[in-house]
C-alpha cells in the first residue's frame, strides 16, 4: 500500500542516528552526514 501524501512518508521515517556512537543527529536540509558533530570532530584530531 502506497502512502498518498508524500509528507506522511517523511514524517514516519525514524530519526537519523550516528553510525559511530548511535546518538540522534539533528538533520539539516541537504545534509548527507551519517556521523554526529562530536564523532566528526574526533576524526579531525587523528
Amino acid at each position: 500500500m502506497q502512502t498518498k501524501n508524500p509528507l506522511e512518508f517523511f514524517r514516519k521515517l525514524p530519526p537519523k542516528q550516528c553510525t559511530e556512537c548511535g546518538t540522534h543527529i539533528t538533520e539539516q536540509a541537504e545534509s548527507y552526514l551519517v556521523e554526529c558533530d562530536r564523532c566528526l570532530s574526533k576524526k579531525d584530531e587523528y
